[in-house]
């Protein structure tokens, strides 16, 4: 009798564990095609966010369609790789590359006085997660347009401010350059940095290892369009 009642209670286990994973599953497949469309639309927003232009889910779809004009991936020479889609690079995947082997994404958007602004994908690691983020450079391919920053977990109050507005509007009229071909960067300055500072940005407050980790990731990826900055600037 204990053995048939062991059998049974094992059987049943595992008759109701396959039950479970069959049900996870069809669940996560039909689930999918909206998750799928959720990053989609947030990855837009995003984009469109680094261009100043303010969005929501219902609408970034038909803005995106409306102020991305152009799209297109470069390698680090900043010539144009064929048969690739911009909007599907994983920066994830492509920082871990070596520099000559990695897709470069730039987004072209087209403002409303039809002047252009190039948008590209940041990716780097913060305090306690990955942080990335797109910047919008004017056709002077130096001065930074808008700029956009989020993250995984960083701190509350602390490093999870480079995702609020008060963080990012200041990069707005930064230059990566500091000649014609000197590529300096951003810097991220503990204490503040001088307003006439073009090359420089205040750090945050309380998350002085997080705004190191962005400037850090400012400068590993911004260099890899250097080479496309100086040859395509207007």
């Amino acid at each position: 009798m204990k053995n048939f009642s062991n059998t049974y209670i094992f059987t049943f286990s595992f008759v109701m564990v396959v039950v479970v994973a069959l049900l996870l599953s069809t669940a996560a497949m039909k689930l999918k095609p909206f998750q799928d469309k959720n990053i989609e639309v947030e990855k837009k927003q995003n984009i469109l966010a680094s261009l100043r232009i303010k969005s929501t889910p219902e609408n970034a779809v038909d803005l995106y369609a409306r102020y991305i004009t152009e799209s297109y991936v470069l390698n680090n020479k900043g010539e144009k790789k064929e048969g690739i889609d911009a909007f599907t690079v994983e920066m994830k995947n492509e920082v871990g590359k070596p520099a000559d082997e990695r897709s470069l994404p730039v987004f072209v958007g087209t403002l409303d006085d039809s002047a252009h602004a190039y948008v590209v994908p940041l990716r780097g690691k913060g305090l306690w997660g990955p942080i990335w983020g797109y910047m919008s450079f004017q056709s002077d391919m130096n001065t930074v347009y808008g700029a956009v920053f989020d993250h995984q977990g960083e701190t509350p109050g602390l490093g999870a401010e480079i995702s609020t507005e008060w963080f990012q509007k200041p990069f707005s009229g930064k230059q990566i350059f500091e000649d014609s071909t000197r590529f300096v960067s951003i810097k991220v300055l503990k204490g503040g940095a001088p307003k006439d500072n073009i090359h420089a940005v205040d750090a945050i407050s309380g998350g002085t290892i997080t705004s190191k980790a962005l400037e850090a990731m400012l400068d590993s990826c911004l260099v890899q369009y250097r080479a496309y900055f100086i040859l395509n600037r207007h």
